[in-house]
């Protein structure tokens, strides 16, 4: 009997937790609002190295990059050779930047572009729109907006 009493308590307080937990989840979804970006005209481009990056030569590439007009910041991964850079596209585009850093430092690199599938797609490519989770919380925003 005490025993009894002992484990309604324990699964009353699991469930208890459990709809707590998923209250301030559906109060986060619905009052959080959409991130505004200051700058519109503000891109990400990615470019892919076909040779080994040292430090020195990551170095350089970076220098060669903040040299180009339009670029604002850049992340180069050494290990994978892939170079991520944000740019305004009002300046330049993802191309005559790649043009430009080629010719600054004759890279054996390739711009990449993104498969025909993907350019227009609205959500994370990470989270796919027939997941649950995308679907959730799209559900949820759509109560609350």
């Amino acid at each position: 009997m005490k025993i009894n009493r002992t484990v309604k308590i324990i699964a009353g307080s699991i469930l208890g937790i459990f709809v707590l937990l998923f209250l301030v989840l559906v109060v986060h979804i619905a009052t959080a609002k959409p991130v505004e970006i200051d700058n519109a005209s503000l891109q990400i481009s990615r470019i892919d190295f076909k040779e080994p990056i040292d430090s020195l030569k990551a170095k350089e590439i970076h220098r060669n990059l903040k040299k180009i007009p339009g670029v604002k910041t850049d992340r180069l991964n050494i290990e994978t050779g892939v170079l991520v850079y944000f740019h305004d596209i009002k300046i330049a585009n993802s191309e005559e930047i790649y043009n430009q850093l080629i010719a600054l430092g004759d890279y054996k690199a390739e711009r990449f572009v993104l498969p025909k599938g993907l350019e227009n797609k609205t959500a994370c490519p990470v989270m796919t729109e027939d997941g649950f989770s995308y679907k959730f919380s799209r559900g949820i925003q759509r109560i609350f907006n």
